[in-house]
């Protein structure tokens, strides 16, 4: 089973030891930070812990976090996966995409695939997806892969909505 995806604009491949510095980027921009990481800075050692877990992910349960690419210019963008969060019995969706690279549709395009890869290849019977509750793009997108809100919950002093995908009855 190949790791990689394609959409019709971008190259998903799966992050590794080699990205450290592409991925500590991403996670550096002041936009990703405020609805990703709560302003948080992740050093590089971080980053670096970070890409071990996520080979490890990826050797044992097949998933984890894919560098988005475009296809046209070949340029990196964001990142797209899936990750443990909140104690969560499954990990949630979850993507970054740099400030400039927002609101063309990329985030769907990327989520959809990771989407179906849970359903057609991991055998998911749902997926969640998670976001601070003044994030509208997150919100956006969820309601774009078809997600609807289960929940609200308040996690370190931040509002939380909990978004929920039940695999298609074929």
């Amino acid at each position: 089973m190949s790791l990689g995806f394609e959409t019709q604009r971008l190259r998903l491949k799966p992050v590794v030891e080699n990205d450290l510095h592409t991925l500590h980027r991403i996670f550096a921009d002041p936009y990703v930070r405020k609805y990703l990481c709560d302003d948080q800075v992740f050093s590089l050692y971080q980053i670096k812990e970070m890409l071990i877990e996520n080979c490890q992910l990826f050797d044992q349960h097949k998933f984890g976090l894919w560098l988005i690419e475009t296809k046209e210019q070949n340029q990196t963008i964001g990142f797209v996966g899936l990750w443990y969060f909140f104690e969560e019995p499954q990990p949630q969706l979850l993507y970054a995409l740099l400030p400039e690279f927002t609101k063309k549709g990329y985030a769907t395009e990327a989520a959809n695939r990771i989407v179906e890869y849970c359903f057609d290849q991991l055998s998911y019977q749902y997926i969640l997806a998670s976001c601070n509750q003044p994030n509208l793009e997150s919100s956006k997108v969820a309601a774009k892969l078809g997600m609807k809100q289960i929940e609200e919950r308040v996690v370190n002093d931040s509002l939380l909505l909990f978004f929920k995908i039940e695999r298609p009855i074929v």
